[in-house]
């Protein structure tokens, strides 16, 4: 999975859908390998981007859980632990 692809489901407050077209353009450069499409491929880059959001706008808002929602701010300090641990602190 691409590091820059975060899990977006069960969270206080709820996924914004800028955090879901983020997450759809990473997704889209991932596998098309273009960070930024040429002109001949803008178009079926940025339709592809817009599909993708939906599909997981559609994903996001049908999924069920008994889960008490996660803490945003509490996540980003567990992801700084880990690279902690991973990489060293600089």
């Amino acid at each position: 999975m691409c590091r820059n692809i975060r899990p977006l489901f069960n969270f206080e407050p709820e996924t914004t859908s800028e955090e879901v077209e983020a997450a759809a353009l990473q997704f889209v450069r991932k596998i098309s390998g273009y960070n930024k499409p040429s002109k001949a491929n803008e178009e079926a880059f940025n339709l592809a981007v817009q599909e993708v959001s939906l599909a997981a706008q559609k994903l996001l808002s049908s999924l069920v859980t008994n889960a008490e929602p996660r803490n945003r701010e509490e996540e980003k300090e567990k992801a700084k632990a880990r690279n902690a641990k991973r990489f060293g602190t600089a």
